[in-house]
């Protein structure tokens, strides 16, 4: 069922003293030892009141005070028909001190009885509750009437406020909550998205350079197996030493990437080239730097693509193009083909899968097939 204005109650939030600055918290202590200040001297000071009749007082202030906190604590749990009850029993001990000639401590009873049902309680509950309260405040006030007609309104407009200035003080209070779990889902957000970049840059270190060693060396097998001669065995296992150098020199180059210290991009692909047989690289457009995640996309994928030539396409020659333009940085990879090598059917076949991967976690996208001569790879990354 949905609550509406007059049945909602005041937020847990608005009812607690969380959020309570220093000073309100005293002004506030300051304010309750006043009122039970006041209802104490208004027993004391009457003449007629001796022996066990100031005792019986005294134990009616005392037991105005505990109902007072246990109604604070009901409502603060929102259970409505307990705190009808104690405000109940709170305005029959103001009548009863009134019987007793006790005005003071009667009026003082009304009075927090009718600003603290407004401040505490749902309106549908607060307004009946205000009302018995401060019309028997107006019935035994020995003001003026027009005086006793601006109390009254001014204790209703007093308890209305408090209401007001406590559901915006929960209002606050939630808005701070909801503030602090998202700045910590972000935080997580961020330490599992940090996580998954180190997590592809090993992999990637990994996959090329392991799946580069297992070319030679699974070429050296078949050449032994074949019963080929020494010096292309040798070339083949020199060939994987060769690779696990590189494998070493990516992953140092991942860790300074990962630390924001990299070599620009076109270096590393001048690099690149410089290692294998028959490829060169171009570049076009404005050179700028790029962002570091872009920057290791071009990288990784450019590294995939050689390897895959390696393996497929062994002795092919391959062209690298990179090109900068205004909101995109494009990488082609285009070899001249040739007849399959001795590893072709080698490598489990997650290479493009993870090249593509990378690029669409940025926005972009990677093209992979045959072209006029050989095979054309081209990745595309907003920058």
């Amino acid at each position: 069922m949905t609550e509406s204005a007059w049945t909602r109650w005041p937020s847990r939030e608005a009812l607690g003293r969380k959020g309570l600055s220093e000073p309100r918290r005293l002004l506030a202590w300051a304010v309750r030892i006043s009122v039970l200040g006041l209802l104490l001297w208004g027993v004391f000071t009457r003449s007629h009141l001796r022996g066990w009749g100031a005792a019986g007082a005294a134990a009616g202030v005392i037991a105005t005070a505990l109902i007072s906190w246990a109604f604070f604590r009901t409502t603060l749990a929102h259970r409505l028909w307990p705190s009808l009850a104690l405000v109940t029993a709170l305005l029959a001990l103001a009548g009863a001190a009134e019987a007793t000639d006790l005005r003071v401590p009667a009026l003082v009873i009304w009075c927090g009885c009718g600003i603290a049902a407004l401040e505490r309680l749902p309106l549908a509950a607060a307004l009946p509750v205000t009302s018995v309260a401060l019309a028997s405040y107006s019935a035994v006030d020995n003001d003026e009437w027009l005086t006793t007609a601006a109390t009254v309104a001014g204790m209703a407009l007093a308890g209305y406020v408090l209401r007001l200035d406590a559901e915006a003080r929960g209002s606050a209070q939630r808005l701070l909550a909801q503030e602090r779990a998202a700045r910590a889902a972000e935080k997580e957000s961020a330490a599992l998205a940090e996580r998954a970049r180190i997590a592809r840059e090993i992999h990637d270190v990994l996959a090329h350079s392991l799946s580069a060693q297992l070319v030679h060396l699974e070429a050296a097998r078949l050449l032994i197996e074949g019963g080929a001669d020494r010096d292309k065995i040798l070339e083949r296992v020199v060939a994987a030493r060769g690779m696990a150098r590189e494998g070493l020199a990516e992953t140092r180059q991942a860790l300074s990437a990962l630390r924001g210290e990299m070599s620009p991009l076109e270096d590393f692909l001048s690099e690149l080239v410089a290692t294998a047989d028959g490829a060169d690289v171009t570049v076009s457009g404005d050179r700028r730097p790029l962002p570091a995640e872009a920057s290791q996309a071009v990288r990784r994928v450019a590294q995939e693509a050689l390897t895959n030539v390696r393996k497929h396409a062994p002795g092919a020659k391959v062209h690298i193009r990179l090109e900068y333009a205004d909101h995109q940085v494009t990488l082609h990879v285009r070899d001249s083909g040739g007849s399959p090598g001795e590893l072709t059917g080698s490598g489990a076949g997650y290479g493009l899968l993870g090249m593509r991967e990378r690029a669409e976690l940025l926005g972009g996208s990677l093209d992979a097939g045959p072209g006029e001569e050989g095979f054309v790879v081209t990745l595309k990354v907003p920058v």
